[in-house]
């Protein structure tokens, strides 16, 4: 692990004007490191030093190019188990998922080093004789990365791979829950052989420096992973220079459970979906639309497998849920329970604040039954370890409640019937559709994102991402000889 708790500005490590304190949520005694805020004029330097390198990385050889995002995708992979157990320690996710985010990231930098490569555009006969015409991709400038904190490596690197691939320079400002993981990434893109500039690490508040970013004339593509009321401001900033923005929000993620399902998928896929990473993943199912003759048999076994579900230390062994991230994280939490209580529902299980060895941010996962789909509960994204059950009398009720929200990110069916599974793949209005799997758990080489109040403009992840960090350039070129 890097000591350093600096941003990285134009090519150096600086420190700002104040810190912040780095807790670990398993541990409350257990202070990461106090890491740099950033101030104005540190950003001014950032921007101004983006825009010189990235007309200069624009220009290097495309195997550079490659060698240096095969190099970070590299050393991420090898020190997976280092920089996971970093990332689980700063954001409470166990083990087990701090280290594969940690490795998956790595995979994102390979496949965009491959993709450097792909310089492959258009040729066509213009309607005009004697003149053919080329279009090509070229990079978008300066981009403005905003990411979360709850999978604080791999969301900044499915954004910072590609944009660095096509072209492009990097003002990265990552959330202030995980600035760890933040600068050990940053230390391993600074060893490479990049201009000065090219990369930035601008560490601050969002409503301070994320706003300044934002509105920066100098910059010309935002890409921001958050809630859905920051992602408005974005955009509402943005707009006023006509800045490109890519928008990655909030969800309210439904799996359906029909009749003719297999019991042991559903429980296992409800599961990882509603609990895997605390709950605290925009692909969640935080409800689960289940059909009314297997609704009691199905909610028993949810039930005795959530209460079964170990809560405990994130780096401890047998972990299958760390802690929330935050103490505001835990009280939101907490106060959804109560509001599922007075809505109605009954809490069948979990709940509740728990204690453990080491002081922390714990909470029991809960199965809140007998709900309705127009409840708070069931409209707002909680981000918590939280799944509310809909019962429903048929599939086309499960279907009609599935796209019933002002999201529309992930779906899933559990159902072994391929005709429901097609018209359900067909009809759910989400970005992405499971059958027989966990709404939770997307690949790097497709496009990633949703509809409705979840995403706002170009996919992210995949060859899908040119659309983003590129702009089209169409040539018109005469040969000067008569035809």
């Amino acid at each position: 692990m890097t000591d350093r708790t600096s941003n990285f500005i134009a090519g150096d490590w600086v420190t700002g004007p104040s810190t912040i304190a780095n807790i670990n949520p398993s541990d409350l005694s257990d202070t990461i490191g106090h890491f740099a805020q950033a101030d104005s004029a540190q950003l001014a330097r950032a921007l101004d030093a983006a825009n010189h390198a990235q007309r200069q990385w624009a220009k290097v050889g495309l195997e550079h190019r490659q060698n240096v995002l095969l190099a970070i995708g590299s050393e991420l992979m090898a020190r997976s188990a280092e920089l996971g157990e970093l990332l689980s320690r700063e954001e409470g996710k166990p083990l087990a998922e701090g280290k594969g985010e940690v490795f998956r990231a790595g995979q994102f930098f390979t496949y965009y080093a491959a993709e450097v490569l792909r310089q492959i555009g258009d040729t066509a006969d213009s309607v005009r004789p004697g003149i053919e015409i080329d279009v090509r991709r070229e990079p978008v400038g300066v981009v403005a990365i905003i990411s979360p904190w709850n999978f604080p490596t791999a969301t900044a690197v499915w954004k910072i791979a590609p944009a660095l691939a096509f072209g492009n320079s990097v003002i990265w400002k990552p959330a202030n829950l995980v600035p760890a993981s933040a600068v050990a990434l940053a230390e391993i893109i600074s060893r490479q052989d990049l201009p000065n500039g090219l990369f930035n690490l601008v560490m601050g508040p969002g409503g301070e420096v994320g706003q300044q970013l934002v509105e920066s004339p100098d910059i010309d593509a935002v890409s921001f992973t958050g809630s859905v009321p920051v992602g408005k401001e974005i955009a509402a900033s943005a707009v006023q220079n006509l800045t490109k923005v890519q928008m990655e929000m909030g969800s309210k993620n439904a799996l359906a459970i029909m009749d003719d399902g297999d019991m042991d998928i559903a429980i296992a896929c409800a599961l990882g979906g509603a609990f895997g990473g605390t709950g605290q993943k925009c692909t969640a199912s935080s409800r689960l639309i289940v059909h009314a003759a297997i609704h009691d048999q199905f909610v028993d076994k949810l039930t005795a497998a959530t209460g079964a579900m170990v809560v405990d230390h994130a780096l401890k062994e047998g972990t299958q849920i760390g802690p929330v991230v935050s103490e505001t994280q835990l009280n939101e939490n907490l106060a959804y329970i109560n509001l599922a209580r007075k809505e109605g529902g009954e809490i069948l299980c979990g709940g509740e604040k728990e204690e453990r060895d080491t002081s922390g941010y714990y909470m029991t996962p809960a199965v809140v039954a007998g709900t309705s789909n127009d409840w708070r509960i069931n409209r707002e994204e909680m981000f918590a370890p939280i799944a509310s059950v809909i019962k429903v009398g048929c599939y086309e009720e499960a279907l009609s409640t599935v796209n019933d929200t002002n999201f529309g990110l992930t779906s899933g069916i559990i159902t072994r019937s391929l005709a429901r599974a097609s018209h359900f793949r067909r009809n759910a209005k989400t970005g992405c559709v499971m059958v027989n799997l966990a709404t939770a758990g997307t690949d790097y080489h497709v496009p990633f994102g949703g509809r409705g109040d979840s995403s706002y403009g170009p996919r992210e992840q995949g060859r899908y991402a040119e659309e983003f960090y590129t702009t089209v350039k169409t040539s018109y070129i005469a040969s000067g000889i008569p035809e």
